[in-house]
């Protein structure tokens, strides 16, 4: 599955240099294009009910997002669960790629990588009827999306950073209510952050310690904050070293549910911006449900 608008448009042009590589591993590949957004989880759903037995995303992590929901939508639970999914990275964030073992590797390498990848199984995040892959975020982290979708021109290091500071002078913290196991609180919040991977954004290692198939979600819950401390908490974010922070919570749960005291939610799920007409809603882990091809 490749989206062709991927990395403004560099997915497009490495069309023929990944297929030629498949084919010279030994692979035979048929190429689907998407079309606009929804149509890569329609044409994964429709290669699982023709017998593939992989399907890789080429593009970012919002390909990703869309391919593996045509895989475990609830009425294709059967053959979707079984089949492979990889990726070739050509994107922003490129966060799943991490977990997958292919990030920061050119089209040619990632697919010489996939060639004699392992698969393992990955759990899946489930909110609002949609699955997510890497994290779904409430707060700031949909207010960064909905400015780094407003300035397509960023690329490299800028697409980072650029869209978390021009959030950060509009952003006002909003009010939530999170519940889970053994966690409760109430209060005006920065962000929240429920995560399968360790990175959000790219560059920030939100759950330094989440791993994708340990039947659980890491939360990173971070309390309202001054411009001062937030810029001190950057890099610290970066690092994954934000955990002793006195206004930052990490926890693990198999479900949290959250409340939005201050209006309708909104959300991102793997980056892409979703507004349900809810002021709650649960986010569940299903342990184990996509098999992903991962490099070693």
């Amino acid at each position: 599955m490749l989206n062709p608008a991927a990395g403004r448009g560099a997915a497009g042009r490495a069309l023929d240099p990944i297929a030629r590589e498949f084919h010279h591993q030994g692979w035979s590949v048929e190429v689907a294009r998407t079309e606009g957004p929804g149509h890569g989880a329609e044409l994964a759903a429709r290669a699982v009910q023709a017998g593939a037995q992989r399907i890789v995303a080429v593009g970012g992590d919002g390909t990703v997002h869309e391919v593996a929901n045509g895989l475990l939508r609830p009425a294709r639970t059967g053959p979707g669960g079984a089949v492979a999914l990889g990726v070739v990275p050509i994107g922003s964030g490129n966060d799943f790629a991490k977990l997958a073992g292919v990030y920061r590797h050119s089209p040619v390498r990632a697919v010489q990588r996939l060639v004699t990848a392992q698969t393992a199984r990955f759990d899946a995040g489930l909110v609002c009827g949609e699955y997510f892959v890497n994290s779904v975020g409430f707060g700031f982290g949909p207010e960064v999306v909905r400015v780094r979708n407003g300035m397509p021109g960023l690329s490299g290091f800028a697409s980072y950073f650029v869209p978390v500071f021009r959030a950060f002078a509009r952003y006002r913290p909003r009010r939530f209510e999170v519940r889970a196991r053994g966690f409760s609180e109430t209060g005006y919040m920065m962000m929240l952050e429920v995560c399968n991977g360790t990175t959000a954004g790219g560059s920030f290692r939100v759950a330094p310690d989440a791993q994708p198939g340990d039947g659980r979600l890491d939360v990173c819950l971070v309390r309202r904050v001054s411009l001062l401390r937030f810029l001190w908490a950057v890099p610290r974010v970066m690092r994954g070293t934000h955990a002793a922070m006195r206004e930052v919570a990490l926890f693990q749960t198999r479900e949290v549910t959250i409340r939005s005291l201050d209006g309708p939610l909104v959300l991102h799920l793997d980056g892409e911006l979703r507004e349900p007409d809810a002021s709650q809603c649960t986010v569940r882990v299903e342990p184990g449900r996509l098999n992903v091809m991962v490099a070693r």
